[in-house]
């Protein structure tokens, strides 16, 4: 079982490979039930179609799990640190225990790098909290790379019926192979911008989005999302930066805002301010508009790039 390698009562994040419903829910429903048993504040997120069983599964036990359904929750992977972070605040101390799937068959090509980034930071942003992680992985629908990343970003690995360290244990590495240059497609619209421009920026960004079909409740989260965007090269990019737009072959339309600044804290959008600091909202709140986000920090500055679907 997963819990061999709990001993410590700290913060632990393994890896789940499973090959079919048979090992998954043999390691999963223990993994929770014994959470609910020591009174722990447990959480399952996982692709709707999980749901369904683990809960028939669970049995009574269920109205102490709280459920997500992960294709919502994860649809962009730089919201899930904020949610958790918001659950070990609605813990109120107690210990939190969390059966999640981030990764799965259907995610997208630009999703999947965020994904990583989000596993390895989960390592930074939790160590030394009373929470347990597991996160199942299926083996039987993904490639050989999605594994060996699960082995850099997890620190021990739950291959059924055994429970082994990862000796493969980086997740420094991890994010940085993710942390790559975003080249914009040829036909992409390009609008340097600084201070006395950013409001031509947002009225480009909306037309844009309008004309590809966007509604009127998404015009007002790309305008937020560009907004606080360049408002953040201003600020912390040098005072310039340049917006490009274009609709990608998903029929999402992406932004894209490059600067010379330089990414100082990876948790910049992913864990809320304290409550006596001025500030530090804007990228959260991109975060929670957005279906992905991505960024590339690199040595002439970053590039941010968000999706936003109809």
């Amino acid at each position: 079982m997963s819990e061999r390698c709990d001993g410590t009562g700290k913060f632990s994040h393994q890896a789940l490979f499973y090959r079919d419903t048979k090992s998954y829910l043999a390691e999963a429903v223990p993994f929770v039930l014994r959470g609910v048993a020591e009174g722990e504040f447990v959480v399952v997120a996982v692709p709707g179609h999980r749901l369904r069983p683990l809960e028939q599964a669970f049995g009574p036990a269920v109205d102490r799990v709280h459920l997500f359904d992960m294709s919502e929750m994860g649809r962009n992977p730089g919201r899930l640190l904020p949610t958790l972070f918001q659950i070990l605040a609605d813990a109120h101390g107690e210990p939190v225990r969390v059966f999640g799937e981030p990764v799965w068959s259907g995610r997208s090509e630009e999703e999947y790098p965020a994904c990583v980034q989000h596993e390895a930071m989960l390592n930074f942003a939790f160590a030394g909290w009373s929470a347990r992680f597991l996160c199942a992985y299926d083996m039987s629908a993904l490639g050989p790379e999605v594994l060996a990343d699960a082995e850099a970003t997890h620190t021990a690995l739950v291959d059924f019926p055994e429970t082994r360290p990862s000796t493969a244990y980086d997740p420094e590495a991890a994010y940085e192979r993710y942390n790559v240059p975003l080249p914009a497609p040829e036909d992409a619209l390009l609008l340097p911008f600084d201070v006395e421009s950013m409001s031509k920026v947002r009225r480009v960004a909306t037309e844009f989005a309008a004309l590809e079909g966007l509604g009127q409740d998404r015009l007002q989260d790309v305008a937020l999302a560009v907004g606080e965007l360049c408002a953040n090269s201003v600020q912390h990019g040098g005072g310039s930066g340049v917006f490009a737009t274009w609709q990608h072959d998903d029929g999402s339309v992406v932004y894209e805002v490059a600067d010379r600044g330089r990414l100082t804290d990876r948790m910049a959008g992913r864990k809320p301010p304290a409550a006596h600091q001025r500030g530090g909202w804007g990228l959260l709140l991109v975060n929670q508009v957005s279906d992905l986000v991505r960024a590339y920090a690199g040595p002439e500055g970053l590039t941010t790039r968000v999706y936003l679907r109809h």
